[in-house]
C-alpha cells in the first residue's frame, strides 16, 4: 500500500489535526514505513498460536496477586523532596499547566 501526501492529510482531517506542508511532508514517509512494517507483520505465522488479551498467561496470574492494602509508615516529606529540583514548602513545586 502506498501513502501519498493527500492520504495523510485525510486521516489528520479525520483526527482533527492540523499539520504545516513541511508536516505533512515529514509525515508521508513516515507513515509509508508503518504501512512496511505492518504488512511484514502479517507474513508471520501464526497458525496454532493462541490469542491473548494480555501479555501474561493465566498461569502467570498467580503470581499477580496483589497484596493487602494495609496502613504503613511513609517516607518523611524531607527524604521524598531531597531530589526534587524544586521543592516547596513541604510539596513539590511544579510548572503550571492549563
Amino acid at each position: 500500500m502506498s501513502v501519498n501526501r493527500d492520504d495523510v492529510a485525510g486521516i489528520a482531517e479525520l483526527a482533527k489535526l492540523q499539520f504545516s506542508d513541511e508536516e505533512v511532508d515529514a509525515f508521508t514517509p513516515q507513515f509509508q514505513r508503518i504501512l512496511r512494517y505492518v504488512e511484514k507483520l502479517q507474513e508471520v505465522d501464526v497458525v496454532g498460536v493462541e490469542a491473548t488479551t494480555h501479555v501474561g498467561s493465566a498461569a502467570d496470574a498467580a503470581g499477580l496477586q496483589r497484596r493487602a492494602d494495609e496502613v504503613r509508615p511513609s517516607f518523611p516529606a524531607a527524604t521524598a523532596l531531597a531530589n526534587a529540583p524544586d521543592p516547596g514548602a513541604g510539596h513539590f513545586r511544579v510548572p503550571k499547566v492549563i
